[in-house]
């Protein structure tokens, strides 16, 4: 058998390593950890992942958030016209 994935519309902000704020304020997050590298912690569904700059930051369908390498982002999204 074969599946599509159902077409979603969903949040994402591009993390730079300095946006941490618009990322929470975009998204509706409460919490997410910055350290010394530039990256992210954030608590996801599958426990906590870490996000590097250039990664997307992600909220998904059930207001859940989880990173994504931009590559994968890519070949997954593409932009919609609000």
């Amino acid at each position: 058998m074969k599946f599509r994935k159902r077409p979603v519309v969903i949040e994402a902000v591009k993390y730079t390593g300095r946006n941490a704020s618009e990322v929470m304020t975009t998204l509706g997050m409460e919490e997410i950890q910055e350290d010394f590298t530039g990256g992210l912690t954030i608590r996801t569904l599958e426990g906590e992942m870490r996000a590097e700059p250039g990664d997307w930051i992600i909220g998904g369908v059930k207001g859940e958030f989880y990173p994504c390498k931009p590559d994968i982002f890519e070949a997954t999204y593409e932009a919609v016209d609000e």
